[in-house]
């Protein structure tokens, strides 16, 4: 395998700019919640979200842009989601698009323009041939169009839509971050890709193949390059969305990932060029003033309040209006591949036959495959109103954290995840496996030293899915005076330690080490 290229240093306007104002950034992401006022003219309105990723880039480009610094948005066009966000009738009118496109080279949001993603209704498809031509359109404009109008000092790149750019940033002396937010990706011959108008030709030697690539001739027609590995083999630096989760892969511990990922990031950390960086929830997630919930409060009166919340939702979703009865919310998608599902199939009519004079009840509010499977042994044991299970809405996830107890999160892998610092905030616990991103947030409970915020079991399966349970029921039951305060601690905790602000400057640095200078004057 070719090495990258060496860097040879900035462009000359690039050096001039350095010297007269703060370094300009450009965040290529395929997706965004949401994007601060001030950074265009209907900006606003170009929401298109898949995941957490969505998430993240939204609380990174608002925190830097409130902070001053000189941050710019690469985005793909999604006209068919753009447009159902905006106004009564969900469309935009064309007029209004060209009107803003018209000062787009103004604005710091740039829509990169192609049919493959204008009528599209999600950011990824269930068809990996569409992933792929939406990817090579959104890196083609940005490295034909978006580079060349932006001038940037720093490229961020994130995921495998955006893997074909490090390499590119290399040719032309760019330092580029290359964030992992999920190990998922596409692999494409350089045929395919300069079919789609990616000159690669330039830069291929800065891509990562399947097999060892020997001349540029011989590696064009069959030897695929993978785009997420790439995204890693190119960029100067690389970081994952937890240290543990860096550190999992490193070791060799999961074993779905593959080894030239795994080989690319050996070689980034033994470099000293890769690290984990923690996301953080958005900060609407805040009981004391989230719309969405029955009633508001904080740590100080969050005892009877999350009582009135939870009868409230009870009643709302026809389980036993009961305040003292446990509550225990499952909040992530229900996949068996990832989040572990299974082992609370495994055991749920078990847990609520255990804990049948408390009352306990379990709360759904997603979707994914095994959603069926909980609906079944509910329906089976006929414990409709001990076991609610609901497609997710985001109202009513929100007003289940206000609710619950405790919140189930069993993953076998964990990248992050955010569920697990949101509950907490909610006075929610988390009952989790011990691994990733959930390593990095969650502390096992111990009263007596004052300490912890969940319940965590080492070892994957039921029976510690079961034991974690068991320790939280003992939590439970604890006295009102040791365990209110307790709850207050974890809620205050986790409002302070879980923030964008933090996250943010985790990668302002990371930036300044890059740059190797201050990212926003008098910071």
């Amino acid at each position: 395998m070719s090495k990258p290229q060496s860097d040879a240093g900035v462009s000359g306007e690039a050096m001039v700019r350095q010297r007269t104002k703060n370094p300009r950034v450009l965040i290529v992401t395929p997706e965004v919640t949401y994007l601060p006022q001030g950074m265009g003219n209907i900006a606003n309105y170009f929401s298109a979200k898949a995941g957490g990723l969505a998430d993240v880039s939204a609380s990174l480009i608002s925190k830097l842009f409130s902070l001053g610094a000189d941050v710019h948005v690469a985005l793909p066009d999604y006209r068919g989601i753009f447009n159902s966000n905006i106004g009564p009738l969900g469309q935009i009118y064309e007029k209004e698009l060209a009107t803003y496109r018209k000062y787009l080279p103004e604005e710091r949001l740039h829509l990169a323009e192609d049919r493959a993603f204008y009528y599209v209704h999600s950011v990824y498809s269930n068809v990996p041939a569409e992933n792929l031509k939406i990817s090579l359109a959104f890196q083609r404009e940005i490295i034909n169009n978006a580079l060349g109008r932006v001038k940037p000092d720093l490229i961020h790149c994130n995921d495998w839509m955006t893997g074909l750019i490090p390499g590119y940033a290399r040719r032309i002396h760019i330092p580029c971050l290359f964030t992992i937010h999920n190990i998922h990706t596409v692999k494409a011959p350089l045929s395919v890709i300069e079919d789609r108008g990616i000159d690669a030709a330039g830069f291929w030697q800065n891509l990562f193949y399947e097999n060892m690539a020997g001349t540029y001739e011989e590696t064009r027609e069959r030897n695929l390059v993978d785009f997420l590995v790439s995204g890693v083999f190119g960029a100067h630096f690389v970081n994952t969305v937890s240290p543990t989760f860096l550190d999992e892969i490193v070791s060799g511990k999961h074993a779905f990932i593959s080894p030239p990922l795994r080989r690319e990031l050996v070689s980034k950390v033994d470099a000293g060029v890769a690290e984990g960086i923690l996301n953080a929830p958005d900060p609407s997630y805040d009981p004391g003033t989230d719309p969405d919930i029955y009633i508001n409060f904080t740590p100080e009166d969050h005892f009877e309040k999350k009582r009135k919340n939870k009868r409230m939702l009870q009643k709302h979703l026809g389980l036993i209006e009961d305040e003292d009865a446990p509550v225990f919310f499952w909040p992530s998608r229900l996949d068996p591949i990832q989040k572990g599902c299974q082992l609370l199939a495994d055991i749920l009519y078990h847990v609520v036959s255990r804990y049948w004079a408390q009352r306990l009840q379990v709360v759904f509010v997603s979707g994914g495959v095994f959603k069926q499977h909980f609906e079944s042994i509910r329906d089976y044991h006929g414990l409709e109103k001990r076991i609610a299970v609901y497609d997710f809405n985001e109202a009513l996830s929100r007003k289940a954290y206000a609710a619950a107890d405790f919140i189930l999160m069993p993953s076998s892998f964990e990248p992050c995840g955010l569920t697990q610092m949101i509950a907490p905030r909610y006075g929610a616990l988390p009952v989790a496996h011990d691994t990733g991103g959930i390593h990095d947030t969650v502390v096992h409970m111990d009263v007596g030293r004052n300490t912890g915020n969940g319940f965590l079991f080492e070892v994957f399966d039921a029976k510690g899915l079961f034991w974690a349970v068991d320790q939280a029921m003992v939590f439970y039951d604890l006295a009102p005076a040791e365990k209110i305060p307790q709850v207050a601690r974890v809620m205050r905790e986790s409002a302070a330690s879980f923030t964008h602000e933090v996250t943010a400057r985790r990668y302002i640095e990371l930036y300044e080490k890059m740059l190797q200078r201050p990212l926003i004057s008098n910071f």
